[in-house]
């Protein structure tokens, strides 16, 4: 009888090695992607625009200020005398006292202005995008065309004074008396610039979510007080935005004072950018110009940060 030896069982198989874990593939950074890339190429052109005629201008300014610059491109650093000097002369603090009087009547007729007819316009009604349009046009306008026809509108002889003479009010000299002036240049400012501001204001009352109002409603609230308590909380981003602009604007006005007044009447219309440009190009002293600018560059950079903490803020 044969005996079956058994058979030998082939060792057990060694666990293989576990797999090696593949590592994760780094995804670029944000300023590396295909989207920032896109953008970079599309900004790019603004950026150096931007670099080229507003940042380098501004400090090749403040540089001026320290210093005399002739027409032989020959610059001598003086330090502070620019500044000791523009702090004495009277001519600059009457300038300067035109051109607070003159913000102060066109900065918040603009506001008040720009507002009332963004309201106007935030509503349903036929051919309200027709209007919106007609109301933008002063913006596109050029500011030496509108300031022209505002001479002939407020000349002696004009529209305003024809109107004033046939209800009995005797013609007023709105160029030519010290005390009109700046009120007529107002309301050229005013027109000129209100279309654009009501475009922002418009865009941030329309933002604003329908069920306010409606809850406002339910609760008896009326228009006024559904203005005050729901439309301007809300619509604080955009009037800062505004209140910013017009402040720049009010301040650093030219072209129409230098189209309808030059300067007067017996520098009532004398602001400290018809100064800047006075002594830089009636006079040549590049200098004393420049420090005149970064005087004002100072006072735009306050009076925003006033409104920014005032107005700008959010609670």
């Amino acid at each position: 009888m044969t005996t079956l030896t058994p058979r030998p069982t082939a060792p057990p198989e060694e666990p293989s090695a576990q797999p090696t874990q593949t590592t994760p593939r780094r995804r670029r950074p944000w300023w590396r992607s295909k989207e920032a890339i896109a953008a970079y190429i599309f900004i790019g052109p603004m950026v150096v625009l931007f670099g080229l005629f507003r940042v380098w201008p501004a400090l090749h300014g403040i540089v001026l200020a320290f210093g005399d610059y002739s027409l032989r491109r020959t610059y001598d650093f003086v330090g502070v005398d620019h500044f000791v000097r523009l702090f004495q002369d009277p001519i600059f603090w009457d300038s300067l006292r035109v051109t607070f009087i003159f913000a102060a009547i066109q900065m918040p007729l603009a506001v008040i202005v720009s507002l009332a007819m963004a309201q106007l316009c935030n509503r349903v009604m036929r051919g309200m995008a027709v209007y919106r349009s007609v109301f933008f046009l002063p913006t596109v306008t050029s500011s030496v065309l509108i300031a022209l026809v505002f001479m002939w509108i407020f000349s002696g002889a004009g529209p305003v004074n024809a109107i004033l003479d046939t209800v009995g009010i005797e013609p007023v000299g709105w160029l030519t008396d010290k005390f009109w002036v700046l009120f007529t240049l107002a309301i050229l400012s005013v027109w000129s610039s209100f279309g654009y501001n009501m475009l922002i204001l418009l865009a941030g009352m329309l933002s604003i979510p329908q069920e306010y109002y409606e809850a406002a409603s339910i609760d008896g609230a009326n228009g006024w007080q559904k203005f005050w308590h729901i439309t301007l909380p809300n619509l604080k981003p955009a009037l800062f935005f505004v209140l910013v602009i017009e402040t720049i604007k009010s301040l650093q006005t030219f072209d129409t004072i230098f189209v309808m007044t030059g300067g007067g009447p017996a520098r009532g219309s004398y602001t400290l950018t018809f100064m800047i440009y006075d002594q830089g190009f009636g006079y040549f002293d590049f200098g004393y110009a420049s420090a005149a600018g970064v005087v004002l560059l100072i006072i735009t950079l306050v009076l925003s940060l006033l409104q920014r903490k005032l107005v700008g803020k959010n609670d």
